[in-house]
């Protein structure tokens, strides 16, 4: 018996999120802040957590971003094979992860902290750099782990 196995190709398609995603890179957390935030579902930031993925080039500029996870009222699964596989088929040279708190409180957790220092080894291993973490809430406030020296 001859059976022959045909794999898709994996299609990434970009769109502009009324910001212009080429001409100054990011610089400050406060810059990711405003990129980030365009793509949170408004309607849910208080109930549901949602994660966020900004993808860069080498300048800093963001390639594209995604609303990439959902999850419940506390938390949300994380899947760094989809997150990185999209990061390499993008060749983005850098990320920015971000996700909300729909508690309000934009304090990181202990999950959080160790979210983040597991991903940023894998990142290491891609060659690929994680600038930030971001917390967002619904009330225009976040916290940055690149800010605060844990990243």
């Amino acid at each position: 018996m001859n059976t022959k196995t045909h794999l898709e190709e994996i299609n990434i398609s970009y769109s502009l999120t009324g910001k212009a995603l080429y001409g100054q890179g990011i610089r400050h957390s406060r810059d990711a802040f405003d990129y980030l935030k365009t793509f949170y579902s408004k309607d849910t930031l208080h109930c549901q957590e949602q994660f966020v993925v900004l993808y860069l080039n080498k300048a800093n500029c963001p390639l594209g971003g995604i609303p990439l996870f959902k999850g419940g009222l506390c938390a949300t699964v994380v899947d760094f094979k989809l997150l990185l596989g999209i990061a390499v088929k993008a060749l983005a040279s850098g990320i920015i992860i971000s996700h909300n708190h729909p508690s309000g409180n934009n304090k990181p957790s202990p999950e959080d902290r160790q979210l983040t220092t597991k991903l940023k080894d894998a990142c290491k291993l891609m060659d690929i750099q994680l600038y930030d973490h971001i917390i967002v809430t619904g009330d225009d406030s976040y916290f940055s782990f690149s800010d605060e020296g844990e990243l």
